[in-house]
């Protein structure tokens, strides 16, 4: 099957999933007793505007992998779909999380639920990427370009730690989501590698 109609579909719900987070920013005087023309109710804000910078960066992440990982692909089947609808469903869940955790302060249960949540979205999207490398071959572009995908891992693995840490500090736990978020910030260069290698192959 063509792959067209799955990176469309998954653009607008990623698009529609940061207008929900944006839409979920009330004004000062909404917010808080203050008043709302003056910097000390935006300062009041600040655990929400937090959370939305985070979970703004982490969409514009998958978005940015989500593109260039399909780059590299002709085709996709079946399974692919699935398992893209999967870590679209746990993206989704990303504005409510957002929004659960900044109007609480950080406090140690919505805290906890982001974590699970960044944690299911790395996972359905370590699902994808092998269900996709199994589609196109062991020795395609796509999987030269991933490779053992040891950042993955490393982040799998954050998350869980941060999901622990959550229930007994939060902050740190918030932290920890964070190193996740700066270790992808910059699209996966593994995958830019193979294709400009495919565009200038060497002779």
């Amino acid at each position: 099957m063509k792959k067209s109609r799955l990176e469309a579909f998954s653009d607008g719900v990623i698009a529609i999933i940061i207008t929900i987070m944006v839409l979920e920013l009330k004004v000062p005087s909404v917010v808080t007793s203050l008043h709302g023309d003056t910097w000390s109710a935006i300062w009041a804000m600040w655990p929400i505007l937090l959370s939305y910078v985070l979970s703004f960066v982490n969409a514009g992440i998958y978005w940015n992998n989500h593109h260039h990982m399909f780059y590299l692909v002709e085709n996709i089947t079946g399974g692919a779909l699935w398992a893209n609808l999967l870590l679209l469903f746990w993206l989704s869940l990303m504005p409510f999380a957002t929004a659960w955790m900044g109007e609480n302060n950080f406090s140690q249960a919505p805290v906890t639920a982001y974590g699970i949540i960044l944690l299911m979205c790395a996972i359905s999207y370590t699902i994808l990427s092998y269900v996709l490398v199994s589609h196109c071959g062991k020795n395609s572009a796509l999987a030269e370009a991933m490779g053992k995908d040891w950042k993955g891992k490393a982040s799998l693995g954050i998350y869980a730690a941060g999901i622990a840490m959550a229930f007994y500090k939060p902050g740190f736990a918030l932290a920890m989501y964070a190193i996740v978020a700066i270790m992808w910030f910059i699209p996966d260069r593994r995958i830019e590698r193979r294709v400009r290698h495919s565009h200038h192959p060497t002779n």
